[in-house]
Order: structure tokens, then sequence, then C-alpha cells
């Protein structure tokens, strides 16, 4: 099933379908792998953001379920994480080498990408227990599965779509808050808070996004855009942090100097971007987005339940008409 909520269903239903639909599909890449361990962990990992999205939907009118439920999915995504944040320091410095300055830099982060590739196989031939954490993570998701069970929703569409809206609204605040705290200080903290607000705003758009296609659409693609650059520049905060613990994995002073040289000169050219992208993002006010899909999402739903009432009008009335006929 797509990993969409469309307004023609009830809501509770189609909750159930799409989070049933993100958990057995993390279940079979955990249990068959077909690129192997790894990369079957991150894209498992990536199924946990957009449940954890999913549940923040249903906060207002089911506060225990949605924390009980998300609480579940953080700590099970936690034990996986080893190697793929590894594996995730390696790409950062091979594309710090795309955007390199000088020979000396080039130089200089071919170094660091050796270094931090031997890391990685350490780390990855150190962790013998990740058959099962893989195992207990495809249980654990059977386990929500069947909790999705103790969800207790009005599917009225008026309700359903002052639920949508409410929990709209305090993940737009929550955006503008932090947006407000990169402009304020350059924070590697808030720029985070930036990009999880921006990775929700992206998936509750691909969730809702059946309101209104087109335009839902083009919002999605500039959210997109706006978390790829503040995936990097969230990437080379965990980079300098790692550099700053660990210097003598990086080689002598000259070259430990130029990798944090790449790492300051790009930082700061994705924030000034992030930022920009993030004021247009993020331009309609709490209220007013809200209110938009609020209005949308009770007017497709309405609009739906309408036409089925009005079919099953016309058959019934179909069928009066041919009995008559045959008495």
């Amino acid at each position: 099933m797509a990993y969409r909520l469309r307004p023609a269903k009830p809501f509770t239903a189609e909750f159930r379908s799409v989070a049933e639909s993100q958990f057995s599909h993390a279940i079979r890449l955990l249990e068959e792998q077909p690129d192997g361990p790894h990369e079957a962990v991150h894209d498992a990992r990536k199924r946990f953001k957009r449940l954890r999205a999913l549940y923040r939907l249903v906060q207002p009118d089911a506060k225990e379920f949605r924390r009980r439920e998300n609480d579940r999915i953080r700590e099970m995504a936690k034990t996986l994480s080893a190697v793929r944040d590894a594996t995730a320091l390696v790409e950062t410095v091979n594309y710090l080498a795309e955007h390199a300055g000088s020979p000396e830099e080039m130089a200089a982060l071919a170094v660091a990408s050796k270094a931090l590739t031997e890391r990685r196989d350490r780390i990855a031939s150190e962790e013998h227990d990740l058959p099962a954490k893989m195992a207990a993570a495809a249980k654990t998701c059977r386990e929500a599965i069947a909790a999705l069970q103790d969800l207790d929703l009005d599917d009225n569409p008026h309700r359903t779509a002052k639920r949508l809206a409410k929990a709209w609204k305090k993940q737009r605040l929550k955006a503008h808050g932090a947006l407000a705290a990169c402009e304020a200080h350059a924070d590697a903290e808030a720029y985070h808070e930036l990009r999880k607000c921006g990775q929700t705003y992206w998936m509750h758009l691909s969730l809702a996004g059946g309101i209104w296609p087109s335009a839902m659409l083009a919002k999605q693609r500039e959210a997109k855009e706006l978390v790829d650059l503040l995936g990097h520049e969230h990437d080379l905060s965990v980079l300098t942090g790692l550099v700053n613990e660990n210097p003598e994995l990086f080689g002598d002073g000259d070259t430990l100097a130029l990798i944090l040289g790449a790492i300051i000169a790009r930082q700061q050219t994705l924030r000034h971007e992030a930022l920009e992208k993030a004021r247009e993002v993020f331009a309609d006010g709490a209220d007013a987005e809200s209110g938009f899909v609020s209005l949308l999402w009770e007017k497709a739903a309405t609009a739906s339940r309408r036409k089925r009432k009005a079919g099953a009008y016309k058959a019934n009335g179909k069928a009066d008409k041919e009995t008559a006929l045959r008495g």
C-alpha cells in the first residue's frame, strides 16, 4: 500500500493499513535482506521514520497510544544504528570530496575516507549480534502491528479533519520555532531539529497528498530539497564531533586542518541555502496551513460519502423498479 491516507476511506482503517504496510515492509527487509544486512537496516530505519511521522497525526485524540507506540519504534530503531551511522560518515567524507576546493584538500579527504572506511569495517566485524538485533526488531514490528487494534478513533469526516488540523498546526509551530532558533544562532542542535521538522512535514504531505495531489506534490518536492540540504549539514556536524573526539584517526596536523576547513566551508554554505529554503517551505502560518488541510480533507471525505450514498440510492431504486416490473 502507498504511503498515503485516502480521505474517501474510514480514517482508522486507513491508518492501520498504512502502518501495517510499513511494518510489513520492514519485516521483509530485516528477514530477507535482499541487498545485504546493512542495506536492509538502512531501509528498515527509513520505514520507522515514516511510521513515527504517521503516528503524530493521531496524537490529538490518542495521546497514550501515540506515546507508547512512538517509544516502541524509536527504541527499536536505536538498536540498529551502529554500522549504519559509521557508513554515513564515510558517505559524508565522499560528499565533501565532491566539493573539494584544492588538490591538497582532496588528498586530505582521501585520508579521511580511508580512515572512516576502516573504522566502519571494524565496527561491522565486531557487531556479532546484528542478526539477533534484526530478528528482535522484526518481532517488535509484529507486536506493533497487533497493537494497532488498540487504536479507537471517531471516523466522522469533521472530527478527522479537526484531528489532522491540530496535529498539523502543532508540527508547523514546532518548525517555525526551529527555524527561529537557527536564525538566532548557528547551533548544530537547532539545525538538527529543523531537519527533523522538515522530514516530518515531507512525510505528512505525502500522507495527505490525496486532498490536492498537484499542490501537495509541489510542496513535498520543496520540503525534500530542504531535508536533503539539512541532512548533509547534520552529517557534517556528526563528522565534526568525531574529528574533535578522535583526531588521531585523521593523520597529521596539516591534514586535520584541511579536513576541518572543508567541513566548515561546506557547512556554512549548506546552512545559508537551508535557511533560504526553509523560509520558503514554512512561509505559511500554522493556522492558515492547518485550516487549509482540514478544509480540504473534510471536503474530500464528505464528497466521497455523498457519492457512495448516491450510488447506493441509485442501485436500490433500480432494484425496486425491476421488482415492480416482475410483479
